[in-house]
């Protein structure tokens, strides 16, 4: 349910036990993650050793978490402004690990996102319009939650905290102020958690990150690099040469259905981008991902 400071709080039985991990996980390389199902020895007074990580659905490296539903991505047109590249990379390695998307824009009261609303919708991910302040969008945000274990993410500030609060006011998590001058938020988070809503929902609440976290990011192969991407899918396969990277070909179906208004331009910029990135990544530093 949670991880700090080398403790791992394991909820068995309606119980917290405060565990630490078998040697073993040292030598492997491999640590529990918050959301792995465990097997684990009491050794009294409410603690324990953790001794094996039971198989995984999922993983994510950033946010540190195992076995969720959904990917919630907690994104703003107001200060900070997210930058849709942070959102499609997160989209793309939420969809290459095989978990669902919802993607959140909060802060409407502040800034409309109906150009986020729009290019998002199109791309195939249910996209919620929300404001902690207001409660606006909160109903739809709490049905999608529902008897679902999800994971909010996304940049520092944008009020993931926040709407947490709204959702569960009994949690009384920590909020900070963003700064104006620099445009971002403070790392109000410090740990990975999983709480529990009244209506059944698991929530994961996560640190937030800045841009430069992007680059430490899980990737995935250049060529695959094109399924991770939804709104690409009806085109894929009706290009004029096989093995077409849809970045610059003449006869590429996904540039076209660009042009044609059916992928929107941001997402196919995200695309060639990530593209670039993961083609310069060596195949020594591919294997320590």
């Amino acid at each position: 349910m949670k991880a700090l400071s080398g403790f791992y709080y394991v909820e068995s039985g309606g119980r917290l036990i405060s565990c630490r991990a078998r040697g073993k996980f040292r030598h492997t390389g491999e640590s529990p993650l918050v959301g792995d199902m465990v097997s684990f020895t009491e050794t009294g007074a409410g603690e324990g050793v953790v001794d094996a990580i039971l198989p995984r659905r999922n993983r994510f490296t950033r946010p540190p978490i195992a076995n969720i539903d959904q990917m919630v991505i907690v994104a703003s047109k107001a200060v900070p402004v997210t930058d849709p590249f942070l959102i499609d990379r997160m989209t793309a390695i939420a969809v290459s690990a095989g978990s669902e998307v919802l993607i959140c824009v909060n802060k409407v009261d502040e800034e409309p996102a109906d150009e986020l609303l729009e290019t998002y919708t199109l791309a195939g991910f249910r996209t919620v319009l929300t404001s902690a302040v207001t409660g606006e969008g909160m109903g739809e945000l709490r049905a999608a939650l529902r008897d679902r274990f999800s994971v909010f993410t996304g940049n520092s500030g944008v009020g993931k905290s926040s709407i947490l609060n709204v959702l569960a006011p009994n949690l009384s998590i920590p909020t900070g102020e963003v700064s104006q001058k620099l445009g971002r938020g403070k790392h109000t988070t410090r740990h990975v958690e999983i709480f529990r809503l009244s209506d059944g929902a698991m929530i994961a609440d996560t640190p937030g990150f800045a841009a430069f976290d992007l680059e430490r990011m899980e990737l995935t192969d250049a060529e695959k690099l094109q399924y991770a991407f939804p709104d690409f899918a009806p085109y894929i396969d009706s290009c004029r040469f096989v093995g077409c990277s849809h970045t610059k070909e003449r006869g590429c179906a996904v540039i076209e259905a660009v042009k044609d208004g059916k992928i929107a331009p941001s997402r196919h910029k995200s695309y060639t981008r990530l593209y670039e990135q993961l083609r310069s990544v060596n195949e020594w530093e591919r294997k320590q991902i």
